[in-house]
């Protein structure tokens, strides 16, 4: 299943730069977000040189069913609006 960056984790003060906000397509509730808690998030990069960086699921965020990942490092400001996979 596919899924788009929304935005990084942040407060007023602070950017979590290896946490993501991520919305998945025909999800509208923390029901239905909750299901994907615990499963693998992968994003890859684009150009020649294919880079790939792993997360997984956390939690759910807000009540609009965006979910929550954190992935094993920081991810580049360029992914925001790119598709994961979730697995």
């Amino acid at each position: 299943m596919d899924a788009q960056i929304v935005s990084f984790r942040r407060s007023r003060h602070r950017q979590h730069d290896n946490q993501m906000i991520l919305a998945v397509a025909d999800v509208s509730g923390t029901e239905a977000a909750s299901s994907f808690v615990g499963k693998q998030v992968v994003w890859e990069s684009k150009g020649k040189e294919k880079k790939r960086i792993v997360g997984t699921v956390t939690a759910c965020h807000g009540t609009k069913g965006r979910i929550r990942a954190i992935f094993e490092r920081g991810l580049p400001g360029q992914s925001i609006g790119d598709t994961v996979t979730i697995s």
